[in-house]
C-alpha cells in the first residue's frame, strides 16, 4: 500500500468520533463499531480483471471503498473515473486513488459514508458539508 496514500486517509477517518483502523483481509478499513465506513487495499488485477479495466488503474491500483448516500450514488458513478459502482452492496462506492485524487473530495466522501454508517447520535455530532 503506498505509504503517502495512508498518510493522507488516516487523519481524515481518525478524526471521526470512535472511528478507528483495522487490518481488513486485503489492505486496511477503518470502522465504527462493527461496520466499515472506508476500506482500502491493492486488488490482485489477475485474479480480479475488473479492476485491471477500469482506466487509469495500471499495474497496481489502489481502490477505496465507501458508502455513498443515495441521492449522490449516480452522480458519482455516471462520471466514470476514478468512481465506479462495486460489484456488492446498492451503496457502495469504488474510486481509485493516485496522483490525480481530489483529497478535499475524498474528505467529503469519507464524512459522508462515516455518516452513513455511524448510529445517529455519532452522525450527528459530524457536521454537515458546506
Amino acid at each position: 500500500m503506498p505509504s503517502e496514500i495512508l498518510d493522507r486517509l488516516r487523519p481524515l477517518c481518525r478524526r471521526l468520533p470512535e472511528a478507528y483502523e483495522e487490518p481488513a483481509w486485503i489492505g486496511l478499513r477503518w470502522r465504527i463499531r462493527t461496520r466499515t465506513f472506508a476500506h482500502v487495499y491493492m486488488p490482485d488485477t489477475q485474479r480480479y480483471p475488473f479492476y485491471a479495466r477500469q482506466p487509469g488503474a495500471g499495474e497496481a491500483p489502489t481502490v477505496m471503498t465507501f458508502r455513498a448516500p443515495a441521492d449522490d450514488l449516480l452522480g458519482l458513478v455516471s462520471g466514470g473515473f476514478p468512481f465506479f459502482q462495486a460489484e456488492w452492496g446498492h451503496n457502495v462506492v469504488c474510486v481509485l486513488l493516485g496522483d490525480h485524487t481530489d483529497w478535499t473530495e475524498i474528505a467529503e466522501l469519507i464524512t459522508d459514508s462515516y455518516r452513513e454508517m455511524a448510529p445517529k447520535f455519532l452522525a450527528a455530532r459530524v457536521a454537515e458539508r458546506s
